[in-house]
């Protein structure tokens, strides 16, 4: 079994194989190519965001400056917005939902190196997925950790550190975060009746 393999099926793998450090590079080079086109080159990003991740829906908007690790293993569904400064190390799967908005420098990080020292100056990793449901709002510098899923409707605070799994039409902030209250009718501001 491949490095990649096990990477993909959840297994503790070499992070340092030359197989995956080719993977990276060809990712970067794609993400790189990314950040320097302008926002009126929508044919443009379509196309590298096509060939960057594992799938990507109907307007799909990210802002530069954007790094992922492998991009292949990152689906966004449609109509999702990414702010400036995203970083997605995706070595499991990383679904992001229709309709959500990540605010600006969010980390999403589906990895972790070994605790054990040893192990882990010679390669050692395992990596879990993330799953951000739809019509999530992630505030600015949240930082996701391996292995959550967020539910739909979810709103995150700014700031916060994601280590376990929150479920649908709650509010949670902190760090750890935590679930503070659910949304509820209440939180409308009368936008829609405006409109």
């Amino acid at each position: 079994m491949t490095e990649w393999e096990k990477l993909q099926s959840g297994q503790i793998y070499n992070d340092f194989d030359d197989d995956l450090f080719r993977r990276r590079v060809e990712a970067k080079k794609l993400f790189r190519a990314y950040n320097k086109t302008e926002d009126d080159e929508t044919d443009l990003r379509k196309q590298l965001m096509t060939d960057l991740f594992k799938n990507v829906g109907k307007d799909v908007w990210i802002e530069p400056d954007f790094h992922c690790e492998f991009g292949k293993n990152i689906v966004i569904e449609d109509n999702v917005y990414i702010n400036f400064g995203c970083v997605i190390l995706d070595c499991a799967e990383v679904v992001i939902g229709a309709n959500s908005l990540l605010g600006p420098n969010i980390g999403i990080y589906a990895v972790n190196h070994s605790i054990d020292a040893d192990e882990r100056i010679v390669g050692g990793c395992m990596s879990a997925p993330v799953h951000i449901g739809k019509n999530v709002w992630l505030g600015g510098d949240v930082k996701i950790m391996a292995g959550v899923t967020i539910g739909d409707n979810v709103v995150i605070g700014a700031g916060s550190i994601v280590t376990k799994n929150i479920p649908d039409n709650v509010i949670a902030v902190g760090n750890p975060c935590r679930v503070l209250r659910p949304i509820t009718d209440a939180d409308k501001i009368g936008y829609l009746q405006s409109k």
